[in-house]
């Protein structure tokens, strides 16, 4: 993480601090604990939210190939910065709740990695973007995301409602700050795994 990296994650934070969760971006621990079950066999990889790309960089360092990316980043910095530093990702500017009214030439993914405040999001909201987020989801991939709260992020009436379960994969304590990293499935699949 440069110090650019920090400047222009603080800039957003004071522009809009509802739609960027934290005061800096995630460092190397945390990117290496969401990414680490994530290989060039998993294929397509979509990744909700990713800031300045430490995520990003952590898929490609995995083997993950830049062109099976495709990266969904609403602020309008944010994406000229991944367009410059993934030129042969997928980029699209928009918001990860318009997901489901979208369709991808490369869905389905193999995994989603979320990088999104979903503890400053309505209900209603973290319902739209989960949803539409498993609609580009193939059988048996996984959602990843992260959380400096307590507990999982998506409210188990959510998870309920969609057939999905969550478990705890670790925290990353190098983390400013330490933030937990989960795992969705379909239930269904959770099980049989």
């Amino acid at each position: 993480m440069g110090i650019t990296d920090i400047f222009l994650f603080l800039g957003e934070w004071f522009r809009n601090p509802r739609s960027v969760a934290a005061i800096a971006p995630s460092g190397r621990a945390l990117a290496s604990l969401i990414t680490r079950n994530i290989t060039a066999r998993t294929g397509k990889v979509l990744e909700l939210g990713p800031g300045t790309g430490a995520f990003t960089q952590a898929l490609i360092e995995r083997g993950v190939r830049e062109e099976n990316l495709t990266l969904i980043e609403c602020s309008p910095e944010f994406a000229r910065l991944l367009e410059a530093r993934f030129p042969r990702a997928r980029l699209l500017e928009m918001n990860a709740d318009q997901l489901n009214r979208l369709t991808l030439s490369d869905i389905p993914v193999g995994a989603i990695i979320c990088g999104l405040g979903l503890l400053n999001m309505s209900h209603q909201r973290v319902a739209s973007i989960m949803k539409g987020a498993f609609s580009c989801l193939k059988s048996g991939g996984e959602f990843f995301l992260f959380t400096y709260g307590a507990a999982c992020p998506v409210h188990k009436s959510i998870l309920a409602e969609l057939g999905l379960e969550a478990k705890r994969l670790g925290r990353a304590y190098l983390n400013l700050p330490p933030a937990a990293v989960y795992r969705i499935t379909r239930r269904a699949e959770e099980t049989m795994a």
